[in-house]
């Protein structure tokens, strides 16, 4: 039998058991009642979870990254230019996929580490018209979290669409399209939602309905959402089988959200970053991301002097805990720890105390304990 080892990759997050039952549940038809009632729920649900009143909520199986895709062929016209925000890795696939359909981009590339400035934005927008403007709202790779209710802020006064890429925040860092003025989220099942892979969401607001409803054919078939959008308003019709068990697992998953509450739920994130943070740094870590930009849901953590990339990660692993390796310029210089989800203070717990075991294995130098006592410090305050 497989150990069981807590997964703290940026995606995907720990799974709860309510989760992992609805996902074992027998397979039901794709158009039965019981399928029907679930995603009209789970996309109401999803619809309060980005505080959006009047928009159009879509769930279909894919990816992240088909999300990106199904979010930009249905807003922008060929002829038509871009503005991509890039925090890091993530920024750049944007442009990649434009650049795969033939629609012309415009990239601000931030530092690794650092997000965009909303001045380059104002500066940048003021010169030239975009349909949209698209921002990653906190990039994997990197761990920055972008400014993006200032970017709405200056984009009030633009008619460019603003699309955020959500997939490593939303379900656990504030995303409010009506009150912001955002016109995109797209996101995935896999990260803040707490739910194994599979499922490519968005949510589009009434102005972005409007465009793709003013568009002629757009380059796609499976991914236009023009063919989804009778299904969303109406399950029992078939256009393409959905992911029945993961559906109902999200379901499930937008349930729990709310159990625990929109603004707690944002409040847990923060604490527990803090506290992952604040044992790492008394043991002697340093963080790779600017701190002005440090993301709630993704730690990007530098070594210790002495310790290396694979000896660490693998006697980690051995420990019970899974984190990701650096990408890119970073790669072997850093490692990525997601906490994200429905993380408990417990799995924070014995993450920082297998943290503290690995290092000891390794013959790395630190005060025993100094990592789990600065976590519970945090975790058990009550004005954290």
């Amino acid at each position: 039998m497989q150990k069981e080892q807590l997964l703290l990759i940026p995606g995907p997050t720990p799974v709860h058991p309510r989760i992992l039952n609805a996902l074992s549940l027998p397979t039901v038809s794709h158009v039965s009642p019981i399928l029907v009632d679930e995603l009209k729920e789970a996309l109401d649900n999803l619809k309060k979870i980005v505080f959006c009143q009047d928009g159009e909520p879509f769930i279909v199986a894919g990816a992240g990254t088909l999300a990106m895709e199904m979010a930009l062929l249905n807003t922008v016209n060929k002829g038509e230019k871009i503005l991509v925000l890039s925090q890091g890795f993530f920024g750049q696939r944007m442009k990649e996929i434009a650049e795969s359909f033939d629609l012309a981009c415009d990239i601000i590339q931030s530092p690794w580490g650092k997000a965009v400035l909303p001045e380059e934005l104002a500066e940048k927008i003021a010169t030239e018209h975009y349909a949209a403007v698209l921002s990653t709202h906190v990039d994997t790779a990197t761990g920055a979290c972008a400014p993006v209710k200032d970017y709405a802020e200056i984009l009030a006064d633009f008619d460019s669409l603003y699309i955020i890429d959500g997939v490593c925040a939303t379900g656990g860092i504030e995303e409010r399209m009506d009150d912001w003025g955002v016109d995109v989220v797209l996101t995935a099942a896999q990260k803040c939602f707490g739910v194994p892979p599979g499922l490519a969401v968005l949510i589009l607001s009434r102005k972005a309905m409007d465009k793709r409803q003013s568009m002629e054919a757009i380059p796609a078939y499976y991914a236009d959402l023009m063919r989804w959008l009778p299904i969303m308003k109406d399950p029992s019709k078939y256009f393409s089988t959905p992911c029945v068990n993961e559906i109902r697992a999200f379901n499930e998953g937008t349930k729990i959200i709310f159990e625990e509450g929109m603004e707690e739920r944002f409040r847990r994130h923060e604490r527990v970053a803090k506290a992952i943070r604040a044992a790492l740094r008394h043991l002697g870590f340093s963080f790779f991301t600017d701190e002005a930009f440090l993301a709630d849901t993704l730690t990007v953590c530098y070594y210790p002097e002495g310790i290396d990339d694979q000896a660490f990660r693998t006697t980690y692993a051995s420990n019970g805990v899974i984190v990701a390796g650096g990408l890119g310029e970073v790669a072997g210089k850093v490692f990525r720890m997601g906490h994200m989800g429905n993380l408990s203070v417990s799995q924070v717990q014995f993450a920082v105390a297998a943290l503290e075991s690995t290092l000891s294995t390794l013959g790395y130098s630190f005060d025993p304990h100094s990592g789990i006592h600065a976590a519970r410090k945090i975790l058990e305050s009550p004005s954290s």
